[in-house]
């Protein structure tokens, strides 16, 4: 079996539950498993440290996942049409996986979740594949071929799955977003699955 690394943050829970829609596309394809992992909150107090395993959730990411993966699905909810500090702090932390080209050639897709429709989805996921394409990534979409992106009125997008949370943060996945994730981790392994 080949890993698809699914690398999110997530505050609310919504990228969480993308997440795992994401890795059950994946685990549809034959050969290939989703390898769930997040990141730490970044602390604005310098001498603070996360714990080395979060209290509840998947595991944090190690350099090993980032090597043994086929392919990565990273998520992350919006910041002001940005991906989350947490986890750009992390990706600022690559450049040893950059020297080396740990990621060259790896097929890898983007998920995000925001509070308003117009609060940045597609910037957001842009955002995250900027340091992808320096890691020599290969980029995958969600193809029009997918119904849904033209018929869904809240997430989704052809640079990747999006949810459209609410203000308070309490609308549910729509079904339109949960099959957009899951076609997202299935198009993702089946490429990786190919490349291996």
């Amino acid at each position: 079996m080949a890993d698809v690394l699914v690398l999110y943050y997530s505050l609310h829970g919504n990228v969480a539950r993308m997440a795992h829609l994401v890795a059950r596309g994946i685990e549809e394809v034959d050969g290939m498993q989703a390898r769930v992992r997040t990141v730490p909150k970044v602390s604005a107090v310098c001498e603070a440290s996360e714990d080395s395993v979060p209290p509840a959730g998947p595991p944090y990411v190690t350099r090993e996942d980032l090597h043994e993966c086929a392919g990565l699905a990273l998520g992350s909810p919006t910041r002001f049409g940005n991906m989350a500090a947490a986890l750009k702090y992390f990706l600022d932390g690559t450049a040893s996986e950059w020297l080396s080209g740990t990621l060259a050639g790896k097929p890898a897709a983007v998920f995000t979740s925001t509070s308003t429709l117009h609060g940045g989805q597609e910037t957001t996921l842009v955002s995250m594949m900027l340091p992808l394409i320096h890691h020599g990534m290969l980029i995958m979409g969600i193809p029009y071929t997918q119904k849904d992106l033209t018929s869904t009125r809240s997430g989704g997008t052809p640079y990747g799955a999006s949810h459209l949370a609410g203000p308070h943060n309490d609308i549910a996945i729509s079904d339109e977003e949960q099959r957009l994730c899951f076609a997202l981790g299935r198009r993702l392994a089946g490429v990786a699955a190919r490349l291996a």
